[in-house]
């Protein structure tokens, strides 16, 4: 199935991570030294490891529904803010808010930066357990990583990858540049966008938000090539448009 959303050039043919069903991407990311004690864990191990950490990231991302559009996003904090990507929830004020145990809620839209493609939206009458945000300027290339979400509208997916590079700058419009950016090669996927990256201690490390394509294939997503906003950035800007609400 192709990819919808905005292509432009930069760094190759882009696409937002988003479709008409819900979806959330997390990323999981971390030297490997980060393991335990430095040595590289067994098979058994890393995957104890990869379970445990969907089994703690998996409840912090929430579905978001408009009248126009569906999407994702994670539980910025204990008073009910919920960050995500700014096109998941453009143009719309009141949203729909399904928690990851199926419960519905309101929720109204706090604020918005269209320069960072970042947005939050408040629940109404609802705070759940929050995610843990990490200090994304850590992350080096080929740290592991994980994306987990609903992506195309299957709840609760998981993809694997690595963190392919840091500090891109990327177009995701005509006149939004986003930079910097994490690339992954874990597949983020039509309806992702909103979802978190989180590293090998459950930690949010980013927001997955746009896929490559390639347009010499008519547009199509280009496999393992995706990109997310820092952690660093998400929390700086969630912070600013709460305070500023």
């Amino acid at each position: 199935m192709a990819a919808r959303g905005d292509h432009d050039r930069a760094q190759g043919a882009l696409t937002r991570g988003r479709i008409g069903a819900a979806a959330v991407a997390l990323v999981l990311s971390t030297a490997l030294s980060a393991c335990g004690d430095g040595v590289t864990p067994s098979t058994p191990d890393l995957q104890e490891r990869f379970v445990q950490v969907v089994r703690e990231a998996s409840p912090k991302v929430v579905q978001i529904q408009s009248r126009l559009d569906l999407g994702s996003g994670v539980v910025f904090d204990t008073r009910g803010h919920i960050v995500t990507n700014m096109h998941v929830v453009e143009g719309a004020q009141r949203f729909v808010v399904t928690l990851a145990g199926g419960e519905r809620h309101t929720a109204t839209l706090v604020g918005a930066d269209r320069s960072h493609d970042l947005a939050v939206v408040e629940l109404d009458g609802a705070t759940p357990r929050p995610a843990t945000f990490a200090d994304s300027s850590r992350l080096r290339v080929g740290d592991l990583v994980l994306a987990i979400g609903n992506p195309l509208g299957l709840r609760s997916s998981v993809t694997q990858g690595i963190v392919s590079s840091l500090r891109r700058t990327i177009s995701e419009s005509r006149t939004v540049r986003l930079s910097p950016v994490i690339q992954t090669s874990a597949a983020i996927n039509p309806g992702n966008s909103g979802g978190a990256l989180v590293d090998l201690s459950g930690r949010v490390v980013g927001i997955p938000t746009l896929t490559a394509v390639n347009p010499e294939l008519g547009g199509e997503p280009s496999a393992g090539i995706g990109f997310a906003i820092p952690s660093t950035v998400v929390t700086q800007v969630a912070t600013r448009l709460i305070a500023t609400s």
